[in-house]
């Protein structure tokens, strides 16, 4: 709907492709080298990512509408994020690579359909931390975490190779 909702939706989806282009080349070995920022697989830093899409697009709904979140905290998120790397250690790239793409287009289709006035609005997403406009949890939670997690798996992966030339 608004002008800065599409840039924002057209450079996620950019963020989301080039992921996607990185799991396409990945070897079954890369896919479980440990990740040095995460300390996760590669296999679940990119499921990781790819779950989170929807979730954070849910956030945004709730920012946008002035809608309470709840009594979430960083700490919470934390351990969230490591039950969930427990419980998809076994994740293939294949459903991977699906749900990345299926989350992607969701979250991007909320994206679009916000105003610029709706971007501006704000929320306490986390009580342990300031509240935060939804362009701010667009930018932060869906682009530059695709950025940080993929900056992760490259950089893994291409210390993986360079080890092996060693």
């Amino acid at each position: 709907m608004g002008t800065r909702s599409e840039a924002l939706a057209t450079q996620f989806e950019a963020k989301v492709q080039e992921a996607v282009d990185v799991l396409g080349r990945l070897s079954d070995a890369d896919w479980k080298e440990v990740t040095d920022a995460e300390k996760w697989t590669v296999g679940v830093t990119a499921h990781h990512l790819a779950s989170a899409f929807e979730p954070v697009a849910g956030i945004v709904t709730a920012i946008v509408a002035g809608q309470s979140l709840g009594n979430l905290t960083r700490t919470m998120l934390d351990d969230m994020n490591a039950r969930h790397a427990r419980e998809h250690a076994g994740c293939t790239r294949a459903e991977t690579t699906a749900l990345l793409q299926r989350s992607a287009k969701a979250a991007a289709t909320v994206v679009r359909g916000l105003d610029d006035e709706q971007l501006k609005r704000s929320a306490t997403v986390f009580t342990d931390a300031p509240p935060m406009t939804a362009e701010q949890m667009i930018v932060g939670a869906l682009i530059a975490h695709t950025e940080e997690h993929f900056a992760s798996i490259r950089q893994t992966i291409e210390g993986a190779s360079d080890r092996e030339l060693a």
